[in-house]
């Protein structure tokens, strides 16, 4: 099913979180944990048009540690409240971009205790949770939904959601490399309500310190190449230590797979970042060939097609050796050769 019929699918799910919105008083907005701007940006979205109809709102997401810094900027209205602010049981709860409840981290028990809840997201890995499921796997980023409810609830956007909106939109198509028509449609609509595109995306995708430098030369120097592994596809992965972990923002540490995505010898990218004691976090992306998503599952983990993750206990060599079993019978470029 092609995106835009999917959506056209979403219509009565879409019209009725509009409903259940436009008549709340109170709502809260949960992000995923370690929030990106598709998530935490869908969530403000919403909040901010939810504040200025007289709405109370507050948005929250499950991680430890704060907003990260360069998206704190589309929080103009101050609606991102700790977790101990959330209510034990919320009138309606709205789960932004969570491939499955447990991307809420510690506040996904605020699914059972909601008088209602929806669920926004796009990953294909989603097994649907929720009253209301505004569910497209389709959709190129949670924001193309969060747009379609704001637009059922009617009222023109302002520039304050429409950065939101931008910010989600461009950092999950990859500055628009894997965006449909539809996607630069919107992305034309949200200009023209006067956002400083250039202005917007620099600090998100474009805007890192001087001393990241030496430790990104240092991640891509550990890189290694694997050029019979996925499914004799190429694999190239390497491992960021907590030491840089803990020292650079997630903006950094996020960025690394970007990089070495670019390889021409490798199918797919994997870097394995170290976020505790025998604790990794694990980044994939794939060009199409191989389904990465799939491989995050084996793993406990999620996503899309070409980009997912993973959180896992264990040491660096026994996860790698896991994705690579994971993998290989997950190439289909190698079925269609075999067949």
């Amino acid at each position: 099913m092609s995106g835009s019929t999917e959506l056209a699918g979403a219509d009565h799910a879409v019209a009725t979180a509009a409903t259940l919105l436009t008549g709340a008083r109170d709502v809260t907005l949960l992000a995923h944990v370690q929030p990106d701007a598709d998530s935490l940006g869908s969530a403000l979205a919403l909040g901010i048009a939810l504040h200025r109809r007289g709405t109370t709102v507050r948005v929250a997401f499950a991680t430890p540690g704060e907003v990260p810094e360069t998206l704190r900027p589309l929080d103009v209205d101050g609606l991102i409240v700790p977790v101990s602010e959330v209510p034990a049981a919320p009138d309606l709860l709205v789960a932004c971009d969570a491939a499955e409840p447990s991307r809420l981290g510690s506040l996904a028990g605020r699914l059972d205790t909601a008088a209602t809840t929806i669920m926004i997201d796009h990953h294909a890995s989603n097994p649907g949770f929720g009253d209301v499921q505004v569910l497209v796997p389709g959709a190129e980023a949670a924001v193309v939904l969060v747009h379609r409810i704001l637009v059922a609830m009617g009222g023109a956007l302002d520039v304050d959601v429409a950065r939101c909106l931008y910010a989600g939109l461009v950092t999950d198509t990859r500055g628009f490399r894997t965006a449909g028509s539809a996607a630069h449609r919107l992305a034309a609509e949200l200009v023209d309500t006067g956002l400083d595109a250039e202005a917007l995306v620099r600090p998100i995708m474009d805007t890192h310190p001087y001393s990241w430098l030496a430790s990104l030369g240092a991640a891509l120097e550990r890189c290694v190449l694997e050029p019979d592994a996925a499914g004799g596809l190429g694999l190239v992965h390497t491992v960021i230590p907590g030491t840089d972990v803990r020292r650079f923002r997630i903006e950094e540490i996020d960025s690394v797979v970007d990089v070495i995505r670019t390889t021409a010898e490798a199918e797919v990218a994997v870097v394995l970042k170290e976020v505790g004691e025998h604790r990794w976090s694990g980044s994939l992306r794939s060009k199409g060939g191989v389904d990465v998503a799939a491989a995050a599952a084996h793993l406990g983990g999620g996503g899309h097609r070409q980009a997912a993750g993973f959180t896992v206990e264990g040491d660096a060599d026994s996860v790698l050796a896991a994705l690579r079993e994971a993998f290989a019978p997950r190439t289909e470029a190698v079925r269609r050769l075999a067949g």
